[in-house]
């Protein structure tokens, strides 16, 4: 099995990289300037953004062409594991780290906004590709932060910090809606995988046996993380996933009230509701009608 080490402090994180710890709560950490280092997995009590030199490919993007092979960015949230093991193989590591405690947010806007950023909680593999422009911006923000860090602390130092740290933040945000609009035809066919996916469900006996689908299911069928996932679909259809699985409840339930030999309980229970006055206030709530209005109105 194995080992998951815990970093639960910035100071903790810079002693894994050798490297020196200027203040407690935050620290720009330049990989190309450590010799080595060791990988682990790690459970991180930290917030880390890493920016790692992979390739990953050109795109085109309406008449202008993007070079995508200037680095990788993936973002951890305190209490996510991260990392792999090189089974104590000392590697020679690449790209810069922002890591910063949660106490640093402490009284901030950011601290109160900071889970509105959900791609502290994707995937790897839906990692913020960056074009060379793009590239310039981070590395402009990072080396803003450092300049920071290395001032002596004073009674500016949190606010000017954590300000900088937040409008990273927001240009990352704004690359990742451009990533997803530039994987636009990616994006067409999970979109259509998951309706064939919520078509099945309701056509089969899965909502009767296992309830109403959740987002957090989908997106584990269409293997994705729930938040990457919620956000695409926002993206693309201008609803919540949330929004367009009921939708898509409401119309399997429309088909099965036409059927007059159904009763609205066993409806309610074909399509995943435990009870039949959940169903009744969900359909109502949708279409603006009760299932016996809407079987009386057709």
């Amino acid at each position: 099995m194995e080992e998951v080490k815990r970093l639960d402090t910035v100071r903790q994180y810079n002693d894994y990289a050798g490297v020196d710890t200027l203040h407690p709560l935050v620290s720009v950490v330049n990989f190309n300037e450590v010799p080595t280092i060791i990988h682990y997995r790690h459970y991180m009590g930290i917030y880390a953004v890493f920016f790692k030199n992979i390739k990953c490919g050109n795109m085109t993007y309406g008449c202008q062409s993007y070079d995508y092979e200037d680095g990788t960015m993936v973002f951890v949230s305190p209490g996510q594991v991260y990392g792999i093991d090189s089974n104590g193989e000392a590697v020679i590591p690449s790209g810069y780290g922002l890591v910063f405690h949660p106490d640093l947010l402490k009284g901030t806007h950011l601290g109160k906004t900071i889970r509105e950023y959900n791609f502290f909680s994707y995937e790897v593999n839906e990692a913020l590709h960056l074009s060379k422009k793009e590239k310039k911006t981070i590395m402009e923000s990072l080396g803003k932060i450092s300049e920071e860090i290395e001032q002596n602390i004073d009674k500016h130092s949190k606010t000017l910090i954590v300000s900088i740290i937040e409008l990273f933040l927001n240009y990352c945000m704004r690359f990742y809606d451009r990533q997803f609009i530039m994987r636009s035809h990616a994006n067409k066919d999970i979109l259509v995988r998951f309706e064939n996916l919520l078509t099945d469900y309701f056509h089969s006996e899965k909502a009767s046996q296992l309830g109403l689908p959740s987002v957090a299911y989908c997106a584990e069928q269409l293997h994705l993380s729930p938040n990457y996932f919620g956000d695409l679909i926002k993206k693309e259809t201008g609803n919540t996933a949330l929004d367009y699985i009921q939708s898509k409840m409401i119309d399997q339930a429309k088909i099965y009230i036409f059927d007059r030999s159904k009763t609205f309980n066993e409806i309610a229970g074909d399509l995943g509701f435990k009870y039949q006055q959940h169903f009744t206030r969900t359909f109502k709530k949708i279409t603006g009608y009760t299932p016996n209005e809407y079987r009386s109105l057709n």
